[in-house]
């Protein structure tokens, strides 16, 4: 199962989440920060519907899977 971790930390004069290189917006108090990441990583591990996606890779083939609805990350915070 995948994992994604969201780190908090100083951005722009206040904090923002971050995910890999990824940043949020920034916010005036760590503790906004946290409460925001909380927030993302909970709605991240909400089920959805089974879909087909329709997709291309970098050499430029498409490809058709079916994206399980139930096959969601653990999402965890660190602050």
């Amino acid at each position: 199962m995948t994992e994604v971790t969201y780190h908090i930390v100083e951005h722009d004069g206040g904090y923002a989440y971050k995910v890999g290189d990824v940043f949020s917006e920034t916010f005036p108090s760590r503790e906004e920060a946290l409460q925001a990441a909380q927030a993302a990583a909970a709605e991240q591990q909400v089920p959805g519907s089974t879909e087909g996606i329709r997709y291309q890779d970098q050499a430029g083939q498409w490809h058709d899977e079916t994206a399980q609805g139930n096959d969601r990350p653990v999402a965890k915070v660190e602050d």
